[in-house]
C-alpha cells in the first residue's frame, strides 16, 4: 500500500472540509501564491512553525498504554527527540522478551521439533519493533499522522512465533467532527486496537497467558503479522463507542504459515485467506478521583476466508466467526494521594466463542484479579492473579480418540505475575504459572503438567 495514497485522500478531505477545524481552512477559498511561484495556504504556514511536544507524536488510536517520551531510556538523547518534534516526526523502540521454562522434571522433550507447549524446553522470544510518527494536524488535518514501523521477531519454538523480519505497521489517522469520529488506515495492527487482551491495559506491565489465542485463530492481525486494513470508531459520548474494522485476514492455517507465504509483511495476499469484518461496542471511563475505572467491550467478528473444517477432515469450509465480551472494573483506589486514581485493585473476566466445526480453541474463560501500584514506593508497579479454562473443539476431541489417542476436552491454568518499573523505559516481570494439560487436544502418558517459571523483560527507547 503506498503512502501517497493516504495523503492524497487527506488533502482532499481538507479541500472538501470534512469535520474538525478542515472546514474552516477550506472556507478560507483562497490560496496564495508564494514567492516561487508554487501555493500555499497560510494556515499551513503558522501551523508547520508551531512548536510540537514531543509527548504528542505517540501512535493514536490504540487502546493499549505505551510509556511516553519520557520513560524511555532515552528521553531526549543530545536534544534530538526535540528536535525530530520540530519537524513533527516522534517515534518510539521497543523490545518485548519473554522466557518460559517448567520447573517440573518430566517436562524436557529431546529437540525443539518435538517440542509442543512454551516451557516444555527453554523458551525464549523477543519482538523488537521501531515506529516512526509524523504530525499531520500542522497541516490542517485533525489529529491527523502516519506511522510507519519495521520489526522483527525471533522464537527458540517456531510455533510459538514464527521468527521474522519485515514491516510492523504503516497507517494514516486522522479524526473527524471534533473527534466523534477516527479512520485509520494500511497496513494495521489491531491487536493493539481490538478486545484489550492485555491484563491492566498497559504493554509495559502486561502479564502472561494465552488471552487472544481465540481472536488470533480467527484471522485478527497483530505487530508480528500485520495485514491491510480499515478502522472506523464512532465515539457515541465520552464513554461510550463503536469501533469496526475491516482487515485481510491471517492466514486461515496460522501464523507460521501466513510467514511462511508473507515473510515481509507485504503482500496483499496469502493462499485461503479472505476479509475479516469485527466490530466491538463498549463503553470505557478511565479512573478519576472517586470515579474507579471501567472498561467494557463486546465483539463479533466474520471471516470470509477457507478454514480447515474439523468436523469433516480433509475439507474447507469458508465463513469462520468468533465473538468476546471483556469487563475490568476498579473496586478500590488509592485517592489520597494526588494524581493516583489509577492506583488500586482491579477484577475482571473474558469470555470468548469460537465455532468448533472450524477452530482448535472453541471456548476462553479468563478471571484476573489485579493491582496497580499497591506499594506508595511502587506506584508503576502491578500484581495479578490469572485463572484461565481453554475449551478445544469437541470434533477434534471425539476423533482423536476413535483413533485411540489419549485426548483431553480443556486446559486449565493459574498465574501470579509481579510487573516492576526497573528503571525509565525498562519494565521486568516475574510469573509463576500452573498448566493443567498444557498440551492442545492430545498427550501421551508421560506429558503430565507444567509449572513454568515466566521471566519478562520490555525496554522502551
Amino acid at each position: 500500500m503506498s503512502i501517497n495514497w493516504p495523503l492524497s485522500f487527506a488533502a482532499f478531505l481538507t479541500v472538501v472540509g470534512m469535520g474538525g477545524t478542515t472546514s474552516a481552512y477550506a472556507a478560507d477559498a483562497a490560496i496564495l501564491s508564494n514567492n516561487n511561484g508554487s501555493v500555499a495556504s497560510p494556515s499551513l504556514q503558522v501551523q508547520t512553525d508551531a512548536p510540537v511536544d514531543p509527548k504528542s507524536l505517540g501512535i493514536k488510536g490504540l487502546n493499549i498504554g505505551l510509556p511516553g517520551p519520557t520513560d524511555t531510556i532515552d528521553p531526549d538523547l543530545g536534544g534530538a527527540r526535540s528536535e525530530l518534534a520540530k519537524a513533527g516526526i516522534g517515534y518510539i523502540g521497543m523490545s518485548l522478551n519473554n522466557f518460559y521454562d517448567n520447573t517440573l522434571p518430566h517436562a524436557f522433550a529431546p529437540t525443539h521439533a518435538q517440542q509442543l507447549y512454551n516451557g516444555q524446553n527453554f523458551t525464549a522470544s523477543s519482538q523488537n519493533f521501531m515506529f516512526v510518527t509524523y504530525d499531520l494536524s500542522r497541516f490542517g488535518i485533525p489529529d491527523g499522522q502516519i506511522v510507519v514501523a519495521a520489526g522483527e521477531s525471533d522464537y527458540t519454538w517456531n510455533a510459538g512465533g514464527p521468527s521474522r523480519f519485515g514491516l510492523t505497521m504503516a497507517t494514516y489517522y486522522q479524526t473527524f467532527l471534533n473527534r466523534t469520529f477516527e479512520l485509520k488506515l494500511g497496513y494495521i495492527d489491531n491487536a493493539w486496537e481490538f478486545v484489550g487482551a492485555n491484563v491492566g491495559g498497559s504493554l509495559a506491565s502486561s502479564v502472561f497467558g494465552p488471552a487472544g489465542s481465540i481472536i488470533y485463530q480467527g484471522g485478527q492481525n497483530n505487530a508480528n503479522v500485520p495485514t491491510p486494513g480499515v478502522i472506523f470508531k464512532y465515539n457515541i459520548d465520552d464513554h461510550f463507542y463503536d469501533k469496526a474494522t475491516a482487515q485481510r485476514s491471517v492466514s486461515p492455517d496460522g501464523q507460521v504459515a501466513e510467514v511462511k507465504a508473507n515473510l515481509n509483511a507485504v503482500d496483499w495476499t496469502v493462499p485461503n485467506a479472505g476479509v475479516l469484518y469485527l466490530n466491538e461496542f463498549g463503553y470505557k471511563r478511565d479512573a478519576a478521583p472517586f470515579a474507579p475505572q471501567m472498561w467494557v467491550r463486546a465483539g463479533a467478528a466474520y471471516n470470509t476466508s477457507n478454514y480447515n473444517n474439523k468436523e469433516i477432515p480433509g475439507t474447507r469450509t469458508e465463513g469462520n466467526s468468533f465473538s468476546y465480551l471483556l469487563v475490568d472494573r476498579q473496586l478500590w483506589q488509592n485517592v489520597p494521594v494526588q494524581g493516583s486514581a489509577g492506583r488500586g485493585i482491579y477484577a475482571g473476566f473474558s469470555v470468548m466463542y469460537a465455532p468448533p466445526e472450524l477452530n482448535t480453541i472453541s471456548l476462553y474463560y479468563e478471571g484476573r484479579l489485579y493491582g496497580k501500584g499497591l506499594l506508595n514506593s511502587r506506584p508503576d508497579d502491578m500484581i495479578s492473579l490469572v485463572l484461565t479454562d481453554t475449551v478445544f473443539s469437541k470434533y477434534l476431541v471425539e476423533q482423536a480418540l476413535l483413533n485411540n489417542k489419549l485426548a483431553h476436552t480443556d486446559s486449565k491454568a493459574i498465574t501470579l505475575s509481579y510487573s516492576a518499573h526497573l528503571a525509565r523505559g525498562v519494565y521486568g516481570s516475574l510469573g509463576l504459572s500452573y498448566v493443567d494439560h498444557p498440551t492442545s487436544v492430545t498427550y501421551t502418558p508421560t506429558t503430565g503438567n507444567a509449572l513454568n517459571a515466566v521471566v519478562g523483560l520490555n525496554v522502551f527507547w
